[in-house]
């Protein structure tokens, strides 16, 4: 029988290799440099929340919460990381094009903020654009080198769980 955590590190390899070779130019680089930025904390949805608050009055609500379970997905993600303590990739022909905030990986808290943010918002907003932004936002990780990618499907998972479990 095969090592089933052997063959899924070898993917993993594989795949973050992939995404860090293929599609890129200076320009493309840069755009997904400026939208990691936004990502970091859960900023962008932070934005979002607040220009609903200001457009959108009536979902009042919604927008507030929806700040709440991001930063409370921020704080169970960092629980998540100290707990695991997965070390970021390391490609030595291919540097991380972004700087990191910590040395820890697992799970990715671009991930876990976007796609919490995108279940929260979507009671207020089109889930669309939303779960698109979403899937750029956590793709732009292995992209710059900062995630592996399943770095990146377990902070989705924990993003959308905990946006589940605080979304009424």
């Amino acid at each position: 029988m095969r090592n089933l955590g052997a063959d899924l590190r070898a993917l993993d390899q594989r795949v973050l290799r992939e995404l860090r070779t293929r599609g890129h130019s200076a320009r493309a680089e840069a755009t997904v440099i400026a939208l990691a930025r936004a990502g970091e904390h859960g900023l962008v949805w932070h934005g979002l929340a607040i220009a609903g608050l200001v457009l959108h009055g009536s979902r009042r609500h919604v927008y507030l919460r929806g700040t709440g379970i991001v930063a409370a997905t921020l704080v169970a993600n960092t629980a998540v990381k100290q707990l695991v303590r997965r070390a970021r990739p390391a490609l030595s022909d291919l540097p991380a094009l972004a700087p990191v905030i910590s040395g820890r990986s697992y799970p990715s808290a671009h991930a876990s903020t976007s796609f919490a943010g995108a279940r929260a918002l979507s009671r207020a907003l089109p889930a669309g654009p939303l779960y698109g932004l979403a899937v750029a936002m956590a793709l732009s990780r292995p992209y710059l080198g900062v995630h592996y990618p399943t770095d990146v499907v377990a902070g989705a998972l924990l993003g959308d769980a905990v946006g589940r479990l605080l979304t009424p």
